[in-house]
């Protein structure tokens, strides 16, 4: 189920329609693989800890291979942590922005309201000379609000690297060097 907002808002999922564990591999893949490998070494170094301490090793020996585990389970913990907060940073600022966007509905007088409603059918329609997809419609509504490359790709469950190449593709079909002349075409003529 998606939670529907007016186009020029722009359409939000719910993150019930994803799955957070498959949105979390694919936004953390290096990460997770690096908490993987971690885990390994941290097996293998105990499973040798064990055999060298029944084989009679040194005890220096031993105490610096239980440092490397303890060390690479520092960083597990670290990359964990990090994976966690990184989720509730994307969650948190979904819910600000779907918050932010119902309190400018109630807040705004009809008049401007009014203003803001032509406004997005002249984006509406401006896009749709430029022949811009659902996604890059999406985009550029985030871009003009102001959102950062990162925030929208938090906001999206997508890499910054493809809101980058996203913006690219809509700079171009807007025949416009960028961001700032991006939102200054549409008010330019306004001021």
């Amino acid at each position: 189920m998606s939670t529907i907002y007016p186009w020029y808002i722009c359409t939000m999922p719910d993150s019930a329609e994803y799955s957070r564990g498959t949105l979390q591999i694919m936004l953390y893949i290096k990460e997770i693989l690096a908490m993987l490998v971690l885990a390994v070494i941290v097996m293998g170094n105990l499973g040798d800890v064990i055999y060298d301490y029944r084989e009679g090793a040194s005890m220096s020996h031993i105490l610096i291979e239980l440092c490397i585990a303890l060390v690479s389970f520092a960083l597990i913990a670290a990359l964990t942590f990090g994976i966690w907060r990184q989720s509730r940073s994307n969650h948190q600022l979904k819910a600000e922005l779907a918050s932010a966007s119902e309190d400018n509905n109630k807040a705004f007088p009809p008049a401007l309201a009014t203003a803001r409603h032509e406004l997005a059918l002249v984006l509406k329609d401006q896009f749709e000379t430029w022949n811009l997809t659902q996604t890059e419609r999406e985009v550029a509504m985030l871009l003009l609000k102001g959102l950062s490359f990162k925030e929208i790709a938090a906001v999206r469950d997508t890499m910054e690297k493809t809101v980058r190449q996203q913006a690219s593709t809509i700079y171009k079909k807007a025949n416009v060097t960028g961001r700032h002349a991006f939102s200054a075409w549409f008010i330019e003529d306004l001021l």
